[in-house]
């Protein structure tokens, strides 16, 4: 089973969420992977310290031009829609941060003057914490291909067991596709106007994707009414509260697991997984 934990926004504790419900499930003896698909600032490893023991490049094609092949006439720069070739003095020009690898001025063009060459965007990272199996990925610093990289890494996701994917956030093409293909997304949000707006986003976006979720609210509070007031007018399931605890907070300001250092939320994450699976079958 593949659950995204996702959120509108950054900064809800999506990561935090994510990383103590793989703990919590591998101690049960069940398999689980953890793959960090934030992929432009993943922090998963701060807190699991994985043993990295397999890093690959990710590649994307780009074209190069032959100019002495190249009659100038502008069809490469006509259907691209990115700006990433165009035609500069009868010639073709390559920005090549900006191609998105569709192959198209390749096809288009007459001569036969653009090939495809292998481009680095980023790196893919794969280990293993204690039962839990890791994996990452990393963009270049100044790239934007973000979507490249987590194809990469979903790409390696097993087979079997759980695989936790930890979303980008907010709702643009990097997130929609960390979490498509996936059986669920837990949407994370906290209690504040900021967290309902942007919950507001990524709920219309699982719908459009039609994938079952549900809301995991951090930093709760017992008297909070807002959060809970969308989710009921929407008839959203709030599967999983985590308090507004000052101990949670200095645990992750030390990268330490709440799991290991609050042993009495070990239960709370273990009963989140199974609100997961008895939303799934309901």
């Amino acid at each position: 089973m593949k659950i995204a934990i996702a959120s509108g926004k950054g900064g809800t504790g999506k990561t935090t969420i994510a990383i103590n419900l793989a703990c919590s499930i591998a101690r049960t003896g069940q398999a689980v992977q953890y793959l960090d698909c934030d992929v432009e600032e993943p922090n998963g490893h701060i807190f699991l310290q994985p043993e990295i023991n397999q890093t690959q490049s990710v590649n994307i094609s780009v074209p190069q031009v032959d100019i002495d092949k190249c009659n100038g006439c502008g069809k490469c720069g006509q259907l691209c829609q990115y700006s990433a070739i165009i035609c500069l003095k009868d010639k073709a020009l390559v920005f090549d941060q900006l191609c998105h690898s569709c192959g198209g001025c390749m096809r288009v063009c007459p001569t036969g003057a653009i090939e495809e060459i292998p481009r680095e965007v980023g790196f893919t990272d794969f280990g293993l914490s204690n039962n839990v199996k890791f994996g990452q990925g990393r963009l270049k610093i100044g790239d934007i291909h973000s979507v490249s990289v987590i194809k990469a890494v979903k790409d390696k996701a097993f087979n079997e067991g759980v695989v936790i994917i930890d979303a980008p956030p907010g709702t643009s093409c990097p997130v929609i596709e960390a979490v498509k293909a996936t059986d669920f997304v837990l949407l994370v949000t906290e209690p504040t106007p900021f967290g309902l707006n942007d919950l507001k986003l990524a709920v219309e976006m699982v719908r459009v994707l039609k994938i079952p979720f549900a809301v995991a609210v951090n930093r709760s509070e017992p008297d909070e009414q807002m959060i809970n007031q969308y989710c009921r007018d929407e008839n959203i399931d709030i599967i999983f509260e985590l308090p507004d605890d000052r101990k949670i907070a200095e645990a992750y300001s030390v990268g330490k697991m709440i799991v290991d250092v609050l042993p009495k939320y070990d239960k709370g994450f273990a009963s989140l997984y199974e609100n997961l699976l008895k939303v799934l079958k309901g």
